[in-house]
């Protein structure tokens, strides 16, 4: 699809990604975005970044390309589900599950199983690879998830997830004794400067803040709940180990190794609260522990 649009008075110091924003009301901001870095959009002919600001008589031109499509497959894979209506589905994401297909996972994700539960009833913002997902968590972090159903309720709980006004509590254990009650780490995060698969506190990052409290001590470790502000990549991690805290388990940013037969770090996204699509309430949904951190906290008692 290709449109061309020509830049009047009252647009003028619009930045372009909101300018079409308008323009597309059924396109995520994301996706905009990155139509502007593939350069699949063009001001007078010419790429422009995100934060371009309109001028009087730009010429606009946008070239939406065709979805590729891929076999993603419905696979009859097991899902807990702890809820599910016809605008949302939220599940329980065990261990060890990717949420979206990629390479060496493309029949055994959570995408694979809701696309089999829920048919065709999955928004498409996010693609062929990622229908109805409008928020992911980690492959080995357990917990509440939510599914969209449509395109209305993804963009609805997507601008949730952006403005911060969703609630999201985990919790985890961490390495050490936290010794205050509870505390906040603020703290930008973005790419980790020499191995680009990691995350890190980063000056040029993204903000990010988590609120940490402390549920029970142990003679080497901590219960915690983390509340999120923000919600970057491996955001709880990060910030934990930036204060000698970090997970347990957590291969990537621990460098303490588990005394324990654990699979990936110990944490479980426990709370999901939002403003329902439908009838504008707040609803909250939780998650229950999983038997692996319920056995676990057991042995450090």
């Amino acid at each position: 699809m290709s449109d061309v649009f020509v830049v009047n008075e009252d647009e003028v110091n619009t930045r372009i990604d909101k300018y079409l924003n308008v323009k597309y009301p059924e396109e995520s901001r994301t996706f905009i975005q990155k139509l502007i870095k593939d350069e699949n959009i063009l001001v007078n002919n010419k790429p422009v970044k995100s934060n371009y600001k309109l001028r009087m008589d730009d010429e606009i031109s946008v070239d939406i390309p065709e979805p590729v499509m891929l076999d993603i497959k419905p696979v009859n894979i097991p899902i807990d589900i702890i809820y599910e209506d016809e605008d949302v589905l939220i599940v329980n994401k065990p261990k060890d599950m990717v949420v979206h297909p990629a390479p060496g996972h493309y029949e055994d994700t959570l995408v694979n199983a809701i696309m089999y539960h829920c048919k065709d009833n999955l928004s498409s913002i996010n693609g062929v690879l990622r229908p109805g997902i409008v928020h992911r968590i980690d492959k080995d972090t357990t917990g509440a998830l939510i599914i969209c159903k449509n395109d209305y309720a993804h963009n609805f709980i997507a601008d949730q997830l952006k403005t911060h006004e969703s609630n999201r509590t985990y919790v985890g254990i961490v390495w050490g004794v936290l010794k205050d009650d509870e505390g906040v780490i603020n703290a930008p995060i973005g790419r980790h400067k020499t191995n680009r698969k990691l995350m890190a506190i980063n000056e040029n990052g993204k903000e990010a803040i988590t609120h940490y409290k402390v549920i029970k001590r142990f003679k080497k470790y901590t219960y915690v709940e983390f509340k999120l502000e923000t919600g970057r990549t491996h955001q709880i991690r990060v910030h934990m180990a930036s204060i000698n805290h970090p997970l347990l388990g957590d291969e990537q940013y621990n460098r303490y190794p588990s005394p324990y037969k654990l699979q990936g770090q110990c944490l479980h996204a426990k709370t999901i609260g939002f403003i329902h699509p439908r009838t504008n309430e707040y609803v909250e949904f939780e998650a229950q522990i999983p038997e692996y951190m319920k056995h676990l906290l057991e042995i450090l008692d």
